[in-house]
């Protein structure tokens, strides 16, 4: 097999909480852009909080649903870049600051990297690790705001970084679910971070824009503004809590307050009366102003945290890019008016229309992560692996150009 024919196909798997998804894309001819040749989902049992609680179920889970994306797309899978996630996540900002060596003080590559590498030596727990490392903006003898300092001339050169930490213990079991699952990790990322590749576009991402990524146990958060990400935030909140709340409010199973979750409850509050379905037989009522106020209870307390992480960078009521919201649990009737509310800005859910599909059927906000694991495989690979339509959705530049435009570097464990 050539090395053209190896690195033609780009396999994300989003390992969630009660599922596990995987995209296969692939770049055909000249295309700049890969089309999507194959999607799977598989239950996943074995995760708690976004954490792998059981390793040999999440496995499990991860070979179901590979196999499933081999056999659609005619492809072996035995690489793939994947996820990270649960509430051990967190990002801190930290700066580096160097002396340029060289005797005509110009800056080069290695000067940046030196840099970079100094922002890195920060005081972390035992059980916490460097998962990926942002360098948001340089300044050179006291120029701020540098995008790229290379071939610019100075003594002092520093750099501001947010940086990505994550629980030892946890990335290990991941190790370990990869392992069973006979899957080598390309690249990990945080899920909301692979969302943001899916579903964003240069414009937002100048303007400022945040990701919520409303998942079954956990919300991601990524605000990327500059074009450059500025915070990242994982609550240990989701989908899964609004249908606790429901089963425990309407005094009913949890499978059937799942189910009132999906098909009746809507934030909107035009919607009222009551409501009816048969479930195993039995003919089932509820009050529609009811599901409303527990859905909106819990859904303004996710909020809520979500604007604390803005207020943490100074962004609460101050993104001209507003937020897009995936995730299983944004397909919520009434979701984007309730979240414009709430946070007082633009709302809308996210989209990756821009990327050709030659399977159908795809649920495009529970798949963006997955989707965006996908382009992050082609972008972060080898320069042979092609490269990317600059002009459309994306945050990663093409794999040519250097990756500190934004990615700074990627460590894997």
């Amino acid at each position: 097999m050539s090395a053209e024919e190896k690195f033609s196909y780009f396999v994300g798997v989003d390992i969630g909480t009660t599922a596990v998804r995987c995209v296969v894309g692939e770049l055909a001819g000249d295309a700049q852009t890969p089309s999507i040749i194959a999607v799977s989902s598989a239950e996943n049992s074995g995760m708690r909080k976004g954490n792998v609680a059981h390793i040999d179920e999440v496995a499990e889970a991860a070979v179901k649903a590979v196999t499933e994306a081999e056999r659609i797309s005619g492809r072996e899978i035995k690489q793939t870049t994947v996820n990270i996630n649960g509430s051990h996540v967190q990002g801190i900002n930290s700066k580096g600051v160097i002396a340029v060596s060289n005797p005509d003080r110009q800056i080069t590559v290695e000067d940046r990297m030196r840099v970079e590498d100094a922002a890195t030596i920060v005081q972390l727990p035992p059980n916490k690790d460097i998962i990926q490392v942002f360098a948001k903006n340089y300044r050179l003898d006291g120029q701020e705001n540098i995008k790229d300092p290379v071939a610019m001339h100075g003594v002092r050169l520093e750099v501001d970084t947010h940086i990505l930490v994550a629980s030892t213990p946890a990335l290990k079991s991941l190790d370990q679910v990869l392992h069973k699952a006979e899957l080598r990790p390309s690249h990990r990322t945080v899920t909301s971070l692979a969302a943001a590749e899916a579903v964003l576009d240069r414009k937002m991402k100048d303007a400022g824009v945040a990701i919520i990524d409303i998942g079954a146990a956990t919300t991601n958060v990524v605000v990327i503004e500059d074009g450059e990400v500025e915070h990242i935030a994982v609550i240990p909140m989701g989908g899964i809590h609004i249908t606790n709340d429901l089963a425990i409010v309407l005094k009913t199973d949890l499978d059937v307050a799942e189910l009132v979750k999906i098909k009746h409850a809507s934030l909107s509050k035009k919607v009222s009366g009551e409501t009816s379905f048969v479930h195993k037989g039995e003919e089932l009522r509820f009050d529609r102003d009811m599901m409303r106020q527990i859905v909106e209870a819990r859904v303004e307390e996710i909020l809520e945290f979500v604007d604390r992480e803005f207020k943490k960078i100074r962004r609460s009521r101050k993104l001209p890019g507003g937020v897009v919201l995936v995730g299983g649990s944004a397909h919520l009737p009434g979701l984007v008016d309730f979240t414009k509310e709430v946070l007082e800005l633009p709302a809308r859910l996210g989209s990756w229309k821009h990327l050709p599909k030659v399977v159908d059927g795809m649920d495009e906000l529970a798949f963006a992560p997955a989707v965006g694991l996908m382009l992050l495989d082609m972008l972060l690979g080898p320069p042979q692996r092609g490269g990317y339509d600059e002009s459309g959705p994306g945050i990663f530049q093409s794999v040519n150009l250097n990756l500190s435009n934004l990615f700074k570097r990627l460590r894997r464990h």
